[in-house]
């Protein structure tokens, strides 16, 4: 019995092995098929990589053959506007230089023609004199007349006799050869003005500091006013503390003083320690910052004109010139915009460009010394100038631009040019009402002491002069010599900015009543 029973455990142990067997020879049937199916999916996804990737280098390079095309195509197009352009530019200037040679030509006819009738008018003015000799003579014999009166009497009514044949030989020059020339200048001048613009300034004499309380005031002035007296002393202003809140006022009419004294105070107020040595030392400092502001200024200065760097010394003095104002223009402002202005007329009149805008920045150069030194500003200017090696063309410009020497080089008239189209723009400058009135009563005065003259009247802010005449005496061509006198006589003898027109009224009224 035992032995059947052992056999049954063996025989199903058996069983059970063979059929363990069985199911892992199955199972590992089953991995190495899906071991195959996964080695072909791996190889599928390979071969598919791989032709993506292909396809991927393919679509870059065509796309990077077609953005050449393009750069190509679009770096073509740009040479051939740029060339355009540059064809249609050289047509430009070649007909520019070929107008300004036929003005030229043109110009000098002209000249050759007064030169012929001045001497026209020199033989009849010998004529007249002449004339007036023989009647002189006579005059003498038949009326007895001393040679004086004789002589009044013979240039009176020779006066009366070829007034009006002059006076009309001169309308008839002015207006043959002034349109030309009025037209051309009118041309180079606006457009100068047309490119270039310019901010308006203003004179000021005061400045003001802002307090964070007001009773930073009282320790401003110190005990018993040792610290504003200490201040004002070191900085050459006057400080100016009133009612008015959280404000202090620094006056003095040197602006440069002024700067200083107005960054010291501000650093004294930011500090919070005022006491005469911290004022001492803040000044020294504000003094140090100061020069170095007025070097970076003068060398922006250059920079902006577009000139090869002069002297450092130049530099300096002219960063001087932005603590500088005439008529209420900043100096330094108005130095700029005269060589601006100078350098696009030499432009369009084919000179040297680069000695015009030098010499017109330099041109005030003497007033960042002139009151230190005797002499005009414009003279000074160029001993400067020549003293720190600038050219004797640039020298003579400077001293030319108020006519005090003779010009040398054609840049010399454009710079004085320029410096009186800036300084006569609109906004561009101020004067006092003192100098206002002066200059109102002295071109009246001006216009009263002509001949014929019955009233004159200045208008128009002194801009214009309208003066009315004997209209029994003046003839329309004598007056209109006499318009041009007088215009002569104000630009000898009055300063001015911008022009001043002349008027002249020739009126005869004829009155009757009907009772």
């Amino acid at each position: 019995m035992l032995v059947y029973i052992i056999i049954g455990i063996a025989i199903f142990i058996l069983s059970l092995l063979v059929g363990i067997n069985i199911g892992n020879r199955r199972m590992i049937s089953t991995l190495a098929t899906k071991k195959e199916e996964l080695e072909v999916e791996i190889k599928n996804k390979q071969k598919e990589i791989e032709k993506m990737l292909k396809n991927a280098e393919e679509e870059a390079k065509a796309l990077k053959q077609k953005e050449l095309l393009e750069a190509k195509e679009e770096i073509h197009r740009l040479r051939q506007e740029f060339d355009s352009e540059a064809k249609q530019q050289r047509e430009e200037l070649k007909a520019n230089e070929e107008r300004l040679i036929r003005k030229e030509e043109s110009l000098a006819k002209k000249e050759e023609n007064l030169e012929k009738l001045k001497e026209k008018l020199e033989v009849q003015h010998e004529n007249v004199l002449k004339l007036e000799k023989e009647l002189e003579t006579k005059l003498n014999e038949i009326a007895k007349m001393t040679e004086e009166e004789a002589r009044q009497v013979v240039i009176n009514e020779a006066r009366d006799k070829y007034e009006r044949e002059i006076a009309q030989k001169f309308k008839e020059i002015k207006d043959h050869y002034e349109e030309e020339s009025k037209k051309y200048a009118r041309w180079v001048i606006t457009t100068a003005i047309q490119r270039y613009a310019s901010d308006v300034t203003n004179e000021i004499t005061t400045s003001t500091v802002a307090l964070p309380t007001d009773d930073m005031k009282g320790r401003i002035i110190g005990r018993e006013g040792r610290n504003i007296r200490t201040f004002e002393k070191l900085t050459g202003t006057d400080l100016i503390i009133d009612d008015t809140p959280e404000i202090v006022v620094i006056s003095s009419f040197n602006p440069l003083r002024r700067e200083i004294a107005k960054r010291t105070l501000e650093m004294l107020v930011a500090d919070g320690r005022i006491h005469p040595a911290r004022i001492e030392e803040l000044y020294e400092k504000s003094k140090n910052e100061i020069q170095e502001y007025i070097k970076e200024v003068g060398k922006e200065a250059v920079m902006r004109v577009g000139i090869k760097q002069p002297h450092l010394e130049i530099i300096k003095l002219l960063g001087r010139l932005k603590f500088r104002t005439s008529y209420g223009q900043d100096v330094l402002e108005h130095s700029i915009e005269v060589a601006q202005f100078a350098g696009m007329m030499a432009s369009e009149l084919g000179l040297n460009v680069e000695l015009a805008k030098r010499a017109a920045l330099l041109h005030d150069l003497g007033k960042a010394v002139d009151h230190e030194v005797e002499g005009s500003h414009a003279i000074v200017g160029g001993q400067i100038a020549k003293r720190y090696g600038e050219k004797l063309e640039v020298v003579n410009a400077i001293q030319y631009h108020h006519n005090e020497v003779d010009p040398m080089t054609p840049e010399a008239v454009l710079v004085a040019a320029s410096d009186a189209l800036s300084a006569s723009r609109p906004g561009a400058r101020k004067e006092t009402l003192e100098n206002y009135i002066r200059r109102i009563e002295q071109l009246e005065e001006i216009a009263k002491s002509f001949r014929y003259v019955d009233k004159a009247y200045a208008i128009q802010a002194g801009r214009e002069l309208r003066i009315i005449v004997q209209p029994d005496k003046v003839e329309d061509e004598i007056a209109e010599k006499l318009a041009h006198d007088i215009s002569v006589q104000i630009e000898e003898k009055v300063q001015y900015p911008g022009v001043i027109k002349v008027t002249v009224i020739r009126e005869k009224r004829s009155i009757s009543y009907a009772s």
